[in-house]
């Protein structure tokens, strides 16, 4: 047995959810949350720091794995092809948590705190590929800017994959993204 319950994490991600979107983001407690989750608050903050943490659930988890992936390409690989396969390669989970991710989006643009919060989390991002681009052989300034603008392609494909009337993979509004950045790179 685990030492919390099983999908606890994600209950609590899914009322908390749940609440901002129905109470608002500043009235909902913790405590709130983990009662609507059949949780403990404890148990919240076995999984959570705080009320903002449970909208960036496994966040370190996927800089570390994207930074792994990385790290991992063939060595002949592109840089910017390293980070779009290593994007892609879970893009499938997201993909089925769409509209989860939907009413997230709308809470954090709601929320100047809350969008900081992103800001943080998507600068580690940046910093974790670019780390790992520096592993691969790649030297700074070119590591440091590859990162920033494959983290940019990132948050355009993700924008317009949550607004993707049509349910288009994410996976391939990742690719148009990076295509896109290929593109105007070779116009400069």
């Amino acid at each position: 047995m685990g030492r919390w319950p099983a999908g606890a994490q994600e209950r609590l991600q899914e009322a908390a959810i749940e609440l901002f979107t129905e109470r608002g983001y500043e009235r909902t407690r913790v405590a709130e949350i983990a009662t609507r989750a059949g949780l403990t608050e404890r148990t919240f903050y076995n999984h959570f720091a705080d009320k903002r943490e449970v909208l960036f659930p496994g966040q370190d988890r996927f800089i570390a794995d994207i930074r792994e992936a990385v790290v991992a390409a063939p060595a002949e690989q592109a840089p910017l092809d390293a980070i779009l396969a290593a994007f892609t390669a879970g893009s499938d989970w997201f993909d089925q948590r769409r509209e989860a991710a939907q009413r997230r989006r709308r809470i954090l643009d709601a929320h100047g705190d809350l969008r900081e919060r992103e800001r943080a989390k998507t600068a580690a991002l940046g910093e974790g590929i670019a780390d790992a681009l520096r592993t691969r052989g790649v030297c700074d300034p070119a590591a440091t800017l590859t990162a920033a603008v494959a983290v940019a392609a990132h948050q355009l494909a993700a924008a317009r994959w949550s607004a993707d009337s049509r349910h288009g993979a994410l996976k391939d509004h990742l690719r148009d993204s990076f295509e896109e950045l290929h593109r105007t790179a070779r116009t400069w």
